[in-house]
């Protein structure tokens, strides 16, 4: 497992990441080559073995680079409070709706075993899960959400919320007969934010 801090603000680091990205979620793990990363990219293949050792750390960091910024929202501010549960279902649909099939990989890895990187998503998403825990921990301790609700059920309870508009966004198209577009997915962050936190508050039933 390669992590490369330092190189975050370079720009071939980074249109390596993008490539991969783009070959990963239109094609099969194993139909993509290191090759064709770097032609995408505009680089030369040696530059993945030196920023991510191999395909499959490259295959990680993309992951972990695409899954960051959510990660990081539970180390900050944003959910002191579950009135910024809103802004974290905004900020799940803002960087989803670039990249839908993202979800869908996600899913295929760890629903289907199809694919690597299983036990690194797994990783991640206990890390999401541990941090998650703490927040409604924090939250429950000042008397904003019901003392008795289950951290894992607060945190399925958000995951279906925030996943299902994405991984089913072509069919809710279709059956709508309009785009889910920004505005769209605003208005459902603001909707589903306040289910949600109207579900945690010790005014609601338990």
């Amino acid at each position: 497992m390669f992590s490369t801090p330092k190189f975050t603000a370079d720009p071939v680091r980074e249109r390596l990441l993008k490539a991969a990205l783009d070959s990963f979620l239109s094609d099969d793990y194993h139909k993509v080559t290191t090759r064709l990363i770097a032609e995408k990219a505009d680089a030369n293949i040696s530059m993945i073995r030196y920023y991510f050792g191999n395909k499959e750390g490259l295959y990680e960091e993309m992951i972990r680079d695409t899954m960051n910024p959510l990660l990081n929202v539970l180390d900050g501010q944003m959910l002191d409070s579950v009135d910024g549960f809103k802004d974290f279902f905004n900020l799940y649909y803002e960087t989803m709706s670039k990249r839908p099939e993202f979800p869908k990989l996600i899913l295929k890895v760890l629903a289907l075993n199809q694919g690597p990187g299983r036990r690194f998503i797994q990783q991640l998403l206990e890390r999401g899960r541990t941090r998650g825990a703490k927040k409604v921990e924090d939250m429950k301790s000042v008397g904003q959400i019901t003392p008795s609700l289950d951290p894992d059920i607060v945190r399925m309870a958000f995951v279906s919320l925030a996943m299902m508009p994405i991984l089913l966004k072509d069919v809710f198209e279709e059956q709508m007969g309009r785009t889910m577009d920004a505005d769209f997915l605003e208005k459902l962050a603001a909707f589903n934010g306040y289910l949600f936190s109207t579900g945690l508050t010790p005014t609601s039933v338990e």
